[in-house]
């Protein structure tokens, strides 16, 4: 198939990846509103512009590993579209140029409806930012050096799904960035690494043998499971320190209904065999959304 149908170009998105890319735009929306500053408008926009990053780095992906030889008969995790057949090369290649610029124009009309026109250097600021965005969606493991075949993959998760992603948002919306908030973004971050870290976990075998020196490869399955638990734990920590900072009622400890679900994930993470792993990529995503919503209610809550 030499564009690829309908279903192949679903499945090449991954849609089920696309709760987590709006988990961080929701964190900054929430706090947004806590500060009274919600703007509707420009959270949509958020959302959009994420979202189209988040395909165009699964579509990046789903080339890249191709390329580079990760998509290995042995791999366990879901068949990716060009490796398939099902998408031709240069098909998968002008999708990424197409959702480049897609990315490139949702982020173009965000800033110049947040008003960061008003301010040059605001507004190089984020459009500089914008661009480092789209080139590190590309570049996790596309081009020549892709840096998720280094292992640095998690750092920018954390940089993008967190403090880009919850503080980026905050801003926009406020037009101001207070300190504290870089704690829940930095959840966030955390726990969007920890659902990269469950899908490397899975792939170690593949990933060791076609040279892709994740993490988890490097650490090896055992360490890469206190990794995880690190990653969670670090997680909740942050959003604890913020509550403390920012106290006024007990509305605040709401987030915590969702610890239950992160304990699972983490049992699981632990005791499966990494074929049966896949399931509980989507458990941490919708895990981390619960967390979202619980910690944005509950905020919300104690300020009214």
């Amino acid at each position: 198939m030499a564009k690829g149908s309908t279903n192949a170009w679903l499945k090449a998105f991954r849609l089920r990846t696309l709760p987590l890319a709006v988990a961080s735009i929701g964190m900054g929306g929430f706090l947004a509103a806590a500060y009274g500053s919600f703007k509707l408008e420009i959270f949509l926009l958020c959302i959009l512009t994420t979202i189209l990053l988040q395909i165009l780095s699964n579509l990046a992906n789903d080339y890249g590993d191709y390329v580079n030889g990760a998509d290995l008969i042995g791999r366990i995790g879901p068949e990716r579209a060009v490796q398939s057949g099902e998408i031709s090369p240069a098909a998968m290649k002008n999708a990424i140029v197409l959702f480049s610029f897609l990315s490139f124009a949702t982020g173009i009309t965000l800033l110049y409806i947040s008003d960061t026109f008003q301010s040059i250097n605001t507004f190089g600021f984020f459009l500089v930012l914008g661009v480092f965005a789209i080139i590190a969606s590309i570049k996790y493991t596309a081009g020549k050096n892709p840096y998720g075949y280094s292992g640095l993959g998690d750092i920018s998760v954390l940089i993008f799904f967190g403090w880009v992603g919850v503080c980026g948002s905050f801003f926009l919306q406020t037009g101001e960035l207070y300190a504290a908030t870089i704690l829940p973004a930095t959840s966030c971050g955390l726990f969007a690494t920890g659902v990269l870290n469950i899908n490397n976990i899975r792939d170690i075998v593949s990933d060791t043998e076609a040279g892709k020196r994740t993490i988890p490869s490097r650490l090896g399955r055992e360490k890469a499971v206190l990794y995880h638990i690190v990653l969670l734990s670090a997680g909740f920590l942050c959003a604890v320190i913020y509550i403390i900072i920012t106290y006024k009622n007990p509305w605040q400890l709401l987030f915590l209904v969702s610890v239950p679900l992160f304990i699972i994930n983490i049992v699981k993470v632990k005791t499966l065999d990494s074929r049966d792993l896949d399931p509980y990529l989507k458990q941490m995503a919708i895990s981390t959304l619960v967390f979202v919503f619980s910690f944005g209610t509950g905020i919300l809550l104690a300020v009214s």
